[in-house]
Formats: structure tokens, sequence, C-alpha cells
């Protein structure tokens, strides 16, 4: 396949965050006497950004203002809380490492908060990201073409010489959007069935799988 270029996906793909945007979520909905969410609801909302997670984990009908207050709550406790629990998948150091070895550049492109998408790469994954993307203003979330468009013109890439990396219907809308091709895994926020089901697509089951998708 010849990539040059892998732009993956951050929570559910490299990182496995589940646990802590749990509890920040429920810390934020229980201040406002609203009910927690389980940690599989929390799964099936995540992949829009963290405005679209709190909009879908109050109750319905919730006034936008106060919806707009729990999501300040969240992000509050979020910038205190989101590396507490959260890890690299097993494997997953590994093959960023193996990647930069045979000298295929790595970009994150994720519609997470940018501050978070940050501190966590730093964080888990020093040296081994060439780019650094998330939610900011100005660029059309995920599935819009803007953040791999920006990603691309950064590291001056191109689009035939790429692929994407990700584990949600959120990714498969991106790269079928952009043109590109696309790996989706399915040890994160998404199962096999689920991911099967948008459509082809190549579905690796775990890092190794994933790096001989990589290398071909």
């Amino acid at each position: 396949m010849g990539y040059k270029l892998v732009v993956f996906d951050l929570d559910g793909t490299l990182l496995d965050t589940l646990g802590d945007l749990v509890f920040s979520a429920n810390e934020a909905l229980a201040a406002h006497g609203m009910p927690v969410r389980t940690p599989d609801e929390i799964r099936a909302f995540t992949g829009s950004g963290v405005r679209m997670l709190i909009e879908r984990a109050v109750p319905e009908g919730t006034d936008a203002a106060v919806a707009e207050t729990v999501l300040g709550d969240f992000l509050r406790s979020y910038v205190e809380h989101d590396a507490d629990t959260t890890r690299p998948y097993p494997g997953i150091p590994e093959l960023l490492d193996t990647l930069r070895e045979k000298g295929i550049r790595c970009a994150v492109v994720s519609n997470k908060a940018d501050f978070a998408v940050q501190e966590l790469v730093a964080c888990y994954f020093p040296g081994q990201i060439d780019l650094v993307l998330g939610e900011r203003e100005g660029l059309a979330k995920k599935p819009a073409t803007d953040m791999l468009d920006f990603a691309l013109a950064q590291l001056g890439a191109a689009r035939d010489e790429m692929v994407y990396v990700g584990d949600s219907e959120i990714d498969f809308d991106t790269a079928a959007n952009f043109g590109c091709d696309l790996i989706l895994c399915s040890w994160g926020f998404r199962s096999r069935d689920e991911l099967r089901a948008l459509g082809p697509a190549v579905v690796a089951d775990s890092p190794g799988e994933l790096l001989h998708a990589l290398l071909g």
C-alpha cells in the first residue's frame, strides 16, 4: 500500500478514555440532580465531541442554558481527571514505534476538545506523533473534512498516501467524505458487528492486525 501517513482518531482508537469520560460526565450530571449514565451509554454518546456527548447525556427536554452549564461543569471536571484511568490500548505504543522506525508519519485528529487531545498525546505518546489536532474554532468537526484537510496541509501530505484509522461511524463517514483509505478498530467504542454494519471497510481486531494492514 505504501502509506506515508497514518491519521488516527484518539478515543477508542489509541487511548481507552471511557472511564474518565464517565466520571466527569456523571459528576456534572449529578451536580444538577440529573440521572447518571452507565458506561455503555456514555460509550454510545461519544464520537462527535464533548458538546454532543453532554447533549445526549442530559435528560430529554433539558433547557439549552442548563445543558450549557452541565457542559461547563463537565469540562472543569475533565481538565482535572482526563488522565486518571485513561491508558493506551495494549500494543499501541509499540505500533507507533514501528511506524516511526519505518519512516511513516503519524497524526492524531480528534473531535475531542483540543486542550485534552494535546495533553493526552503529550502524556502517553511523547515524540511519536507528528501532528496533533483536536476540536478548535474555525474547523468543522468530523465527519466534515476540514480537520483532515488542515492536517494534510500542515504535513505536506497527499490524500492517496494516507490512511485514516478510527473506531466509529463518525470515522467511517469521515473517510468516506474525504475519499481516503480507512481501517476501523474493533477494540474501541463500537463492536465489530456495529462496524461491519456500516459498510465495506477493513476491520482490525488487535494492534497487531492493524500494523499488518498498515504495512501490507
